[in-house]
């Protein structure tokens, strides 16, 4: 007798979160049904930051990911950007691993192939006083190009 009643209990459940997910189409818009008035239609996204609109382009890779072969080849050097300095001086590790330091500013971003431990380099940037990072020691200093000299 237990059964049959657990069983229709079990079904009366089913069919009233089935009649519940009939009404919306659960997408959150809270589109009218075609009984209330004219469908409703969607149009793509044109929002940038949307992935699944239509012109968005597909992820690409950065430079360094490429294979040596692959990689494209420097071309003219171009004048820093307004703002920008230049420093000389041999790269020094910074007292966190992976850390860099040139003159007492902490570089960031950079070919990591010209910008290692003990090589002599010039490097073309702007300081950035206010930017946050894990080396906790120099001032940072966001790399535009760098070459060993």
């Amino acid at each position: 007798m237990k059964t049959p009643r657990m069983a229709l209990a079990a079904l009366v459940a089913c069919a009233a979160l089935t009649a519940c997910g009939g009404q919306d189409a659960g997408d959150g818009t809270g589109s009218p049904s075609p009984s209330e008035g004219s469908p409703v239609t969607s149009m793509p996204s044109t929002d940038p930051a949307d992935p699944t609109g239509p012109s968005a382009p597909p992820p690409s890779a950065p430079a360094t990911a490429l294979p040596p072969t692959k990689r494209p080849t420097p071309g003219p050097s171009l004048p820093p950007g307004p703002g920008a300095h230049t420093i000389s001086g041999t790269v020094e590790a910074g007292v966190e691993p992976g850390c860099l330091m040139l003159d007492g500013f902490q570089l960031v971003g950079g070919p990591r192939d010209v910008l290692t431990a003990g090589a002599k380099v010039t490097v073309t940037g702007k300081p950035q006083p206010d930017m946050l990072t894990t080396c906790q020691q120099g001032i940072p200093f966001t790399v535009e190009s760098a070459r060993r000299s």
